[in-house]
């Protein structure tokens, strides 16, 4: 996976928007659920940009993000519901990059990648 920077405007953004009131992991998945739960506008185009051991994309393979997994299986992992083939199953988000999407889309998936 590459190194990202780190970016003290963004992690102070995430602190205090995403997880300021969480105390435990899963209360800490909860923040980052709502939040992605907000502002990833679905449904969108997304490409895959590394292979995942639990997915079955390949790098550079196209989809469309449907939404969000059901909470119970965002635990974890950030999971998002996208059409392959000829049904729709959960992929992590990690592994995705959006293609020509809104900012706050744009900023969601950054800041998970993050």
């Amino acid at each position: 996976m590459t190194r990202i920077e780190k970016d003290e405007a963004r992690e102070a953004r995430l602190h205090n928007e995403i997880i300021v009131d969480a105390y435990g992991e899963e209360e800490q998945a909860m923040g980052w659920y709502n939040y992605l739960d907000e502002c990833l506008h679905t449904p969108f185009r997304a490409r895959c940009m590394e292979e995942h051991a639990i997915s079955p994309l390949r790098k550079g393979e196209e989809v469309t993000v449907a939404g969000l997994a059901p909470e119970d299986d965002c635990l974890h992992a950030m999971l998002v519901m996208i059409h392959w083939q000829d049904r729709t199953l959960g992929v992590p988000l990690a592994q995705l990059e959006g293609i020509d999407v809104d900012d706050d889309t744009a900023e969601a998936i950054a800041d998970w990648h993050y």
